[in-house]
């Protein structure tokens, strides 16, 4: 049973040892970005204790109100990357322009970015939340990480993943080859792979989506959702709503049971459709590891992965999950359904 068990710097080290140009830089990028999960995962689970839940009184560049967790999550990565020697800088969903790499510090050649605490909005109801990242190597030749660095089209990440603050802590991970994931035993400080190449199903019979926002969305998507409600020829059942509202919660479940996530851009204005996810710091992420399983992730008009992204802050639509359903949105959103 012991000889079964993988930890994770096992399996990132035995990942680097099939690679002999490989010069360690990259293995020691994730394991310290994965001991900033287990502090967040740490301070997550006794939050209430901690005097760390609710808000801090400020708004980010977004104008959301600001948990105390938000700003714990985005330290915390900040602080120990910061001294990651891979780095060359740094982009989160909190901080309006690049996050340098101290003076003084040796620049590497990845660049990261991430949304430190996914869901924020759920942690004073105890619902899973969640951190999200990218990695990507740099364009420029030398010196500190500019934007050009980040604004790269999510086909040409290195890796990306997640990780899960819930019943457990799990971390979702790809760097190009299958996804697998990883779950925290606490006992033992160690994350142990506890599901190996995942595939999502080619289709599900669940969909994710905020049904509040309905009178909002465009022809070719209050359509399909109308769709998902009539009975499945095979199965006779309609589709299952199931939304949480953290979208790595809701990611997470469809992509081992199979299903459709939607967030689609906001129609109020048809002249100017307001979409709510960022493509650099959640979206992007997201469509690698939904791809590398099997799956499809989609504005409705593009693919994800191909988009070229133009701001650090860029919004996008976002639709992800099973293969087949993504592409049956597709043409409801396109107008050539059947």
């Amino acid at each position: 049973m012991q000889d079964k068990l993988v930890t994770v710097q096992r399996y990132l080290a035995e990942s680097q040892s099939l690679h002999p140009e490989a010069t360690g830089a990259f293995t020691e990028l994730l394991w310290n970005l994965i001991l900033a999960f287990k502090i967040i995962s740490r301070e997550v689970n006794k939050a209430g204790l901690a005097s760390i839940l609710g808000l801090t009184g400020e708004r980010n560049i977004h104008g959301e109100e600001v948990k105390k967790l938000d700003v714990y999550a985005h330290e915390t990565i900040v602080g120990i990357m910061q001294r990651s020697s891979p780095l060359c800088g740094m982009a989160s969903e909190e901080a309006e322009e690049v996050i340098p790499i101290p003076p003084g510090r040796p620049l590497g050649k990845y660049v990261l970015a991430f949304d430190p605490l996914d869901g924020s909005s759920n942690i004073d109801a105890n619902a899973s939340i969640g951190t999200i990242f990218s990695i990507h190597q740099r364009l420029s030749k030398e010196g500190p990480a500019v934007r050009a660095d980040f604004l790269q089209p999510g086909g040409r990440q290195v890796a990306a993943g997640y990780v899960i603050y819930g019943s457990s802590t799990i971390l979702v991970y790809s760097s190009g080859s299958g996804v697998v994931a990883f779950t925290l035993d606490q006992s033992v400080g160690e994350f142990l792979l506890s599901h190996a190449g995942i595939i999502t199903p080619a289709q599900g019979k669940i969909y994710s989506v905020n049904e509040g926002n309905a009178l909002t969305w465009d022809a070719g998507t209050q359509r399909y959702i109308a769709h998902l409600k009539e009975k499945d020829a095979a199965s006779g059942r309609p589709y299952s709503l199931r939304y949480i509202g953290s979208l790595v919660s809701d990611f997470h479940r469809n992509l081992l049971y199979g299903g459709i996530f939607l967030y689609p851009a906001s129609q109020a204005d048809p002249a100017k459709p307001k979409p709510k996810l960022r493509l650099l710091y959640e979206v992007a992420p997201l469509a690698l590891i939904a791809e590398q399983a099997g799956g499809r992730a989609s504005t409705g008009a593009a693919r994800i992965l191909d988009l070229q992204p133009t701001e650090l802050h860029q919004k996008v639509p976002f639709i992800v999950g099973s293969k087949v359903d993504v592409e049956r949105y597709e043409a409801f959103f396109q107008g050539r359904e059947r």
